[in-house]
């Protein structure tokens, strides 16, 4: 088996992981089994240097937030702020703080240097604006599409004037309230503003629609592509408001759905633009349905790359990242019943395994799923293999 298993490997490339692939994606999915891990982000950085290069990619996704990601994409492609404000500003998740992250975008910026902006590479953040516990104020998104929309439509076509936006959203602080994270009934997602904000919403982000024509044909292509952002970033941001109220037992799981729909939604508007490269955990990015137990609750959902997955055909393709080691973590070597440990038996700290191949090869029944000591891993499922383009290993994480 190690035999079969090694003629099935490549060296970590670009090429090599598109020539597994029956055409060149629209969106390649390049999923991580932790966060943080920088000689992960290096690795990522590495491809999107050659997909570029190489592939003509043009863009880059990843799991931070789709707002704050717009002061990333405007650095680079315009140079405006200074790096260190858009590491501050420009990320989620505390992904800023990272090297990796800080690479890329000042590799970013020196490549678009001088370049005319259809060869320009592009940044997008395709998370809401939100977590799975938290979800910021919707101000921002409405007031900005109510902007939009008064300076190109007529005033009487608006439902609403900025006045009575700013009336019913009221402070930001109910909003982005911690405590409704655990508790639903300190959620003002089920208001009568809230929910007048709902019906609000949804009518600006349908005149958006409606006047799609005269609005593509009067706005800068960034304008309207930011508009279409902020309509459906406020939709999702209040229903997911509307959900943090829920106190029945699939609460969790419906909130990870609203979140994956939103990236989901976002992922398809940065696949408008060309082909691009998509970095975020596993979980998000995988076909199948995502699991995930938070105390007594087993959450499932559909993920991002399963939705994008069905809209987009071959147009989508999926390769996660695999590990051997974790040690500061407590993960030691992988048994070598399990998936990592027949790849951690191989001899190169790194490869790329055609997953197809590598399905045939094993059979029926399928390796053993590997346990993991540490809840920030987690570990290939097996019976997911049939839904891999490809798999990353690499054989041992230093702590960074």
């Amino acid at each position: 088996m190690d035999a079969d298993i090694k003629d099935i490997t490549h060296a970590v490339e670009a090429a090599s992981l598109l020539r597994l692939l029956p055409a060149r994606p629209r969106l390649l999915g390049l999923g991580e089994p932790t966060h943080s891990a920088e000689i992960l982000l290096d690795l990522r950085n590495e491809l999107f240097r050659q997909l570029v290069e190489q592939e003509g990619y043009r863009s880059i996704a990843i799991e931070s937030d789709c707002l704050m990601g717009l002061v990333v994409d405007d650095y680079v492609t315009s140079g405006t702020g200074t790096l260190d404000e858009v590491m501050e500003r420009g990320f989620s998740h505390e992904w800023g703080a990272h090297a990796g992250n800080r690479e890329l975008v000042r590799w970013m910026r020196a490549y678009n240097e001088g370049r005319p902006a259809a060869e320009q590479v592009r940044f997008a953040g395709f998370d809401g604006p939100l977590e799975i516990s938290a979800a910021a104020s919707p101000r921002q998104v409405l007031t900005a599409l109510h902007g939009y929309l008064a300076a190109r439509v007529d005033a009487d076509l608006l439902p609403c004037t900025a006045e009575t936006l700013d009336r019913l959203l009221g402070a930001d602080d109910p909003w982005t309230n911690p405590a409704a994270a655990m508790d639903p009934s300190q959620s003002v997602g089920r208001s009568a503003e809230a929910r007048e904000l709902r019906l609000l919403a949804d009518d600006l982000a349908a005149l958006l629609d409606a006047h799609r024509p005269h609005l593509v044909a009067t706005s800068a292509p960034d304008e309207w592509d930011r508009a279409r952002l902020y309509g459906r970033t406020a939709t999702g941001l209040l229903r997911y408001h509307f959900w943090m109220t829920d106190a029945t037992p699939v609460r969790w799981s419906r909130l990870a759905s609203v979140r994956d729909s939103m990236m989901a939604a976002n992922l398809l508007a940065v696949a408008e633009r060309g082909p691009a490269l998509v970095h975020a955990h596993n979980t998000h990015l995988q076909r199948e349905s995502s699991t995930m137990r938070m105390g007594d609750h087993l959450l499932e959902w559909w993920g991002a790359g399963a939705i994008v997955s069905s809209h987009l055909g071959e147009g989508y393709a999926f390769v996660p990242t695999a590990l051997g080691t974790i040690r500061h973590q407590g993960v030691d070597a992988p048994p070598p019943d399990t998936l990592e440990g027949l790849l951690y038996a191989l001899p190169e700290d790194r490869h790329v395994v055609d997953a197809h191949r590598l399905a045939a090869a094993l059979g029926d029944p399928r390796p053993a799923p590997r346990v993991s000591p540490w809840f920030g891993y987690a570990s290939l499922d097996p019976a997911h293999l049939d839904g891999f383009d490809g798999i990353v290993f690499v054989k041992d994480v230093p702590e960074s």
